[in-house]
């Protein structure tokens, strides 16, 4: 199998405000929009995003009330304590102040209008979970 890319779709009662937060505080663009849709997408890796309204009929009627909850979209970044201040500055609303785990992860987490959780991850100098997978494996990690 060859991934030629990634989309998260995420069902929310307002699609505007969650498009409005990701292309304002995250760089994504509007790729497609109708009524209770919008595609959003960016330039760099980062996975596409489909915003569609909760009870819309493109979804089956077993998921048409569901919203999105229980997930987190984590964004690996570069320099991740500079975006906290940039976010910060921006009045995003961060929810959990930037910290580092055990393990080497540094965090910080910021929760969009319709509750989706949104965390920015960088790596310490120590290997990173695709580096500890590859070391399991004998392999040596590729950059």
């Amino acid at each position: 199998m060859n991934v030629s890319a990634a989309t998260l779709s995420l069902t929310v009662a307002d699609v505007d405000a969650s498009r409005a937060f990701l292309t304002t505080h995250l760089g994504y663009q509007v790729a497609m929009a109708a009524d209770g849709f919008a595609s959003l997408t960016r330039e760099d890796a980062a996975a596409d995003i489909v915003l569609l309204r909760r009870g819309t009929e493109v979804l089956p009627p077993e998921q048409r009330d569901q919203q999105a909850s229980g997930l987190i979209l984590a964004l690996t970044v570069t320099d991740l304590a500079a975006e906290e201040a940039r976010l910060r500055a921006a009045g995003a609303p961060i929810t959990m102040p930037l910290r580092e785990e055990p393990w080497g992860e540094r965090l910080f987490q910021m929760t969009d209008p319709n509750g989706v959780v949104i965390q920015l991850v960088e790596w310490s100098d120590g290997p990173g979970p695709s580096d500890e997978k590859a070391a399991r494996a004998g392999d040596t990690p590729t950059l």
